[in-house]
């Protein structure tokens, strides 16, 4: 794959660092990541955007979906993984999840992560979603990531990694040969380093999450903004899948107007007993599917939508008063806490609840070893798409991706290293000069950006709504563009330009994607193609840029990703959107 030649408007690198690895991110996938390469001895940075414990993994409520208990196997999780990805699995991917799962859960208590145990000690398991066993673990009640987070970075710290705080990283830096040769970064505030850098390095982990920030309402942190796809994008990677978006079915309303990080209600109250009922206090997901409120994510969340379309509703509830006050306290402490916060007393009244986007299943295609389309640059976590997720994310799944596949990334840095003698390989990037700049964007696109997808791309879209979308967002591109070319001026560059910019861009694929997968299968509804179309669509939809900035989108010719590796397959040819 060669490199598209983009890169985002910035001042050139005032300062630098060397390492054999630049981890991007601090979630579990890339705080595991970077643990297990400085094991390995690799030198290693972790870049992060806020502070290390500030990113998505913190705001994980259920827990983490492995077969640690009695009567279950990696086979059953297996099944329902396939089940909820609604025939887009790679069932190799999900294999690998499953059974590597139990041992990456147990690593990750080694490091220090303490999950909720019974009386004589045993782990606790709960259900979520999808899944026809309890198999979630989890911590505070329902803080697991929040412990997950407070035992990497602890481990992190302990262990001396190289941290870089308050970074955002801007673009791929690559050799005359096209392989990653690290990246450059902008730290925003006074520190070690300030302003715009570069971390050189022959190996680059993305694991900067998702890109809920597309989105009007969601539950991602306002970091969340898609830097790591769009990165990928500029530096000539395939994305793929970015149009299964999951929205969350339990997500606190807070008004038809709000915006931002909304509060989630974990699927684990659900899990535990609660109810969907609309304003008449009618249970409609019963008769729906065999698991009533416990279907996979994207059947509740459709399912929720229709009710409130069939009573002109804002919004339904959720109803756990049966729970008692004793319950909520001591398993959903935090939630009780959110919803109290904004007037609402779960232990006494129904919770308002309605769709908010969560969980980006696309990403940037990877291999089993987390291997990108560009030699050197591979992705865990959120970012990336392995193939486990399919069109739609098991519960759970998401901690336990971002554990199994970083430590794979590790190994396979390692590996690099001992056939190749990594240490004395010094990446030589491409001069910047040598490199054309991607027009900046006004911060207020930023949320011009997410009204046009909210409104065309959400739950629920149409041929007519995409299209619109499309033309909104390609409207905004030429604007950018072309005040570029005719006089030369572009957005100051800064932190809120580089986000909106990079929204514009993820926005752009995920729309154009949208609009080519004419079915409606995971969390991808068209009301326009209201079926699932196998004999058509039983395959991923591949995005990449090309130098013009222009997405070219192909289809596989099966459910099967192709290798990574150039040169090993000749996708279709692309189709301009």
């Amino acid at each position: 794959m060669t490199s598209t030649g983009i890169r985002l408007h910035a001042p050139a690198p005032g300062w630098s660092i060397a390492a054999d690895v630049v981890v991007v991110g601090s979630g579990v996938a890339g705080l595991t990541a970077a643990l297990r390469c400085e094991a390995a001895g690799l030198t290693t940075v972790v870049v992060t955007k806020a502070r290390l414990d500030d990113g998505s993994t913190r705001w994980a409520q259920g827990g983490i979906a492995a077969a640690l208990g009695e009567g279950d196997t990696p086979g059953q999780h297996l099944d329902d993984t396939l089940v909820a990805g609604a025939g887009l699995c790679d069932e190799e991917a999900v294999r690998i999840l499953v059974t590597d799962g139990p041992d990456a859960v147990r690593r990750l208590i080694s490091t220090g992560a303490r999950f909720d145990t019974d009386d004589e000690g045993a782990i606790q398991l709960t259900r979520e979603g999808g899944h026809h066993l309890r198999r979630i673990v989890h911590a505070g009640g329902d803080a697991t990531g929040a412990e997950v987070s407070r035992a990497l970075v602890e481990a992190v710290r302990a262990r001396g990694v190289h941290t870089v705080e308050n970074a955002l990283v801007l673009d791929l830096l690559t050799d005359a040969d096209g392989r990653a040769a690290g990246v450059t970064l902008h730290v925003m505030g006074e520190g070690q380093h300030d302003g715009v850098g570069a971390v050189h390095a022959p190996a680059v982990v993305l694991a900067t999450g998702g890109m809920g920030q597309v989105f009007s309402a969601t539950t991602n942190p306002s970091v969340s903004t898609g830097d790591g796809v769009a990165l990928a994008l500029r530096a000539g990677a395939e994305v793929s899948d970015l149009e299964f978006v999951q929205f969350h079915p339990t997500v606190l309303f807070l008004g038809a107007d709000a915006e931002g990080q909304q509060p989630l209600v974990s699927e684990a109250v659900r899990g535990e007993g609660a109810h969907l009922v609309d304003a008449d206090g009618v249970r409609f997901m019963v008769g729906q599917h065999e698991l009533a409120e416990l279907a996979p994510r994207d059947i509740v969340a459709k399912g929720i939508t229709r009710r409130m379309q069939e009573q002109g509703a804002e919004h339904m509830f959720l109803d756990a008063r049966h729970f008692g006050a004793g319950m909520w306290e001591h398993r959903f402490p935090t939630i009780l806490a959110a919803c109290r916060a904004h007037g609402i007393d779960p232990v006494t009244e129904p919770i308002p609840v309605a769709p908010a986007a969560h969980y980006a299943s696309g990403g940037v295609r990877t291999d089993a070893r987390g291997r990108t389309t560009v030699p050197g640059l591979y992705a865990c976590g959120e970012v990336a798409c392995t193939g486990v997720h399919g069109a739609n994310r098991l519960a759970s799944n998401s901690l336990l991706e971002g554990l199994v596949y970083a430590e794979r990334i590790a190994a396979d840095i390692a590996r690099e290293r001992t056939h190749d003698g990594l240490h004395a390989r010094v990446p030589q990037p491409v001069p910047r000069a040598e490199q054309p700049a991607h027009p900046l964007l006004a911060p207020e696109t930023r949320f011009a950006i997410q009204r046009i997808m909210t409104e065309g791309a959400g739950v629920l879209r149409s041929d007519a709504s995409l299209a619109g979308a499309a033309d909104r967002l390609e409207q905004l591109h030429a604007e950018a563009r072309g005040a570029l070319a005719e006089n030369g001026k572009t957005a100051e560059p800064g932190v809120d330009t580089w986000e909106a910019t990079n929204l514009l861009c993820v926005a752009r694929v995920l729309v154009a994607a949208a609009r080519l997968r004419e079915e409606t299968r995971g969390c991808h509804w068209r009301e326009d193609h209201a079926e699932r179309d196998d004999a058509h669509w039983r395959r991923h939809i591949v995005v990449r840029l090309n130098s013009a900035r222009t997405p070219l989108v192909h289809t596989t010719d099966t459910a099967d990703f192709p290798p990574t590796r150039p040169g090993a397959t000749a996708p279709r040819r692309p189709q301009e959107q």
